[in-house]
Order: structure tokens, then C-alpha cells, then sequence
């Protein structure tokens, strides 16, 4: 490393300390009342990870699926009726990993009972799918408690869409403290994982009422994803989300923005959209040219989004089971 990046990261520590500090949240909450809680957790992802590649990038989206809905208190995890978080449409029939929180908190709850909060598993199990995909290490901000409430109906108005405009997407990020840098570095995460016809299919053909597909779409990319997505076709076939490197985290998601190879309209607009020219394209470009910066910023990124609104002390419960409130 030269000495103006080793200067850069020493700033970006600072940064990060300085969040940690200004929250209620600490890196060793548990390290007397469950000691083991990291090396479990590791393992169960690596578990899940061997059996499916793609549940690391399905377990850090439900992590922010969780934040951007009255903050991050594991409230995506709860089981409920068509007015849950589940039942939105962010998440229905899309959001997975469930069953590895389930397992996680499992083994968890063996080792040390009612002690630890499935809001602080899922930031954990979070952080080690990116890490054992080729991505950074942060410390994860622990002391999270669990919420009892899940709603659907702001799940569907604060979640970001993939077919929101930049503006929008940019607003739904301020709306919980985030900001138009974070709209870029989080969207990074989209180097890894998979996404349904149904979240994309709308620029293959008709695009906007056009006639035609999305002109942001790379003419060989076009093509695949016509072949995968036809009209009225599956809406629930998936491609991946980086073609060149499936489930690896590294900033080849950036390159593809540059080379018209987004997926996700939500993606390509961040370099694409007229929008994008004073705002997130330069952010794009330097992070196309700069993986390690690119890897710092996101993990103070992650911390920060982390930190979003989180139940502390008294606040919420320790739930037993993380998909329901305890009894």
C-alpha cells in the first residue's frame, strides 16, 4: 500500500471509531455474556455458504431490507400476515436466508440462552457473508434489541425499488440518515447474488412505453436476458446480478455500470441517468478504479447503516425465536 492510502485508511478508522462512538452500540457487547457468538455464527454461514453460494449476497439484503423498516430490530425476520414485512412486496417470494438465522440463532441460544438478539445475529451474519466471498471486515456494532412490530406497509414504501428513479432511491436513503455517497458504495453490494426476471424484465421489450428495450442495456446482455425473460415469460427465473464474477465480492459492479451491463434499471441509472451526471457517476467511475477504497468505504457504510435507529436497553426484547415475538 502507498502511504496516501495507508493516510486514507487511518481517516476512515477514525471515521468509523467516531461512529461507534456517537451509538449505543459496541463491537464486544456480548464478550462475557457469549464469547463464542462470532466463531458460531461464522460457522453456520460457512455452512450455508457450501451448500449455496448465493445466500451470502441473500443473507447482507436481508440485513438492509431490515434497516430501511423502523431501523435494524430483526423485524424482517417475524412471521405474520399480509401486513408484514414478509408479505411485502420488497420481499415476497424474494427475501431468503431465513432458515439460516433460524439455524444460527439455534446454535446461538445453545450456547448462551435469551442473551443475544436475532437483529445483532443478522448485522453479524451480514458482515461474514461479504467477508467470506472476498470482501472486508468491519466490527460489527453490537447491542441491538429486537422489535416487535413488523410493517408491510412501510417495507413497501421505504425499501428502495429496482424500479425507482435516482431521486427517489436517493430519498429513501436520506430518509434514514444515509446519504447520496451511501446510495453508491451499498448499491456495490450488487456484486454478488441473483435477481428475478420479474425485477428487470420491464426493460427488455416495452421499455417505459417506448416500444423498445432500455438503450442502457449492452446489446449481448440484451439479447441472454431476452432469451431467459421472454414476454409474459417466468417472472421468477433468476440471472445473476455480475456476469463476471458470480460470487465473488469485489467492484466489478461498478465496471459493469460503465459497460451498459447493470441489471437491475436501479443499478445502471446510478451511472446511465441524466441524474447521474453531477451525482453518482463520478462515485461509480472512482469506484470502478478503486476496489480497496471502494472495500473501506463500504464497510463504514455497512457500520453506518447498522447504526440506523437500533432498540437499545430496555427497549424491544431478546426474542427466542426470531420469526415470532416472545409470548
Amino acid at each position: 500500500m502507498n502511504r496516501s492510502f495507508n493516510a486514507y485508511l487511518w481517516l476512515m478508522n477514525l471515521f468509523i471509531l467516531s461512529v461507534a462512538v456517537r451509538s449505543q452500540l459496541t463491537p464486544d457487547f456480548y464478550k462475557t455474556t457469549c464469547p463464542d457468538l462470532f466463531r458460531i455464527v461464522r460457522r453456520e454461514v460457512q455452512n450455508a455458504m457450501k451448500i449455496e453460494m448465493r445466500m451470502a449476497a441473500s443473507l447482507l439484503r436481508l440485513h438492509f431490507h431490515d434497516c430501511f423498516v423502523n431501523g435494524c430490530d430483526g423485524s424482517v425476520l417475524l412471521d405474520g400476515g399480509e401486513d408484514s414485512e414478509k408479505f411485502a412486496v420488497p420481499n415476497l417470494n424474494s427475501a431468503r436466508g431465513f432458515e439460516v438465522i433460524d439455524a444460527i440463532k439455534s446454535s446461538v441460544e445453545s450456547a448462551c440462552s435469551g442473551v443475544v438478539s436475532c437483529a445483532d445475529i443478522l448485522a453479524i451474519a451480514a458482515r461474514d457473508s461479504v467477508l467470506l466471498s472476498g470482501g472486508p471486515f468491519w466490527f460489527v456494532q453490537l447491542g441491538r434489541r429486537d422489535g416487535i412490530v413488523s410493517n408491510g406497509t412501510l417495507a413497501n414504501l421505504a425499501i428502495p425499488s429496482p424500479f425507482d428513479t435516482l431521486n427517489t432511491i436517493i430519498s429513501k436513503f436520506n430518509n434514514v440518515g444515509l446519504s447520496l455517497k451511501d446510495v453508491v458504495t451499498l448499491s456495490g453490494s450488487h456484486t454478488f447474488g441473483r435477481a428475478r426476471c420479474a425485477f428487470f424484465s420491464n426493460r427488455l421489450f416495452n421499455f417505459s412505453e417506448t416500444g423498445g428495450p432500455d438503450s442502457t442495456i449492452e446489446t449481448n446482455m440484451l439479447s441472454e436476458l431476452q432469451n431467459l425473460c421472454p414476454q409474459n415469460g417466468d417472472g421468477n427465473k433468476t440471472s445473476v446480478l455480475d456476469q463476471n464474477s458470480v460470487d465473488l465480492f469485489d467492484n466489478h459492479y461498478f465496471k459493469n455500470l460503465q459497460n451498459e451491463k447493470g441489471l437491475l434499471g436501479s443499478d445502471q441509472i446510478l451511472f446511465s441517468s441524466d441524474e447521474a451526471t453531477e451525482t453518482t457517476k463520478p462515485l461509480v467511475q472512482f469506484y470502478s478504479d478503486n476496489e480497496r477504497i471502494f472495500f473501506v468505504e463500504f464497510a463504514y457504510a455497512m457500520i453506518k447503516m447498522g447504526n440506523i435507529n437500533p432498540l437499545t436497553d430496555s427497549e424491544g426484547e431478546i426474542r427466542k425465536n426470531c420469526r415470532v415475538v416472545n409470548s
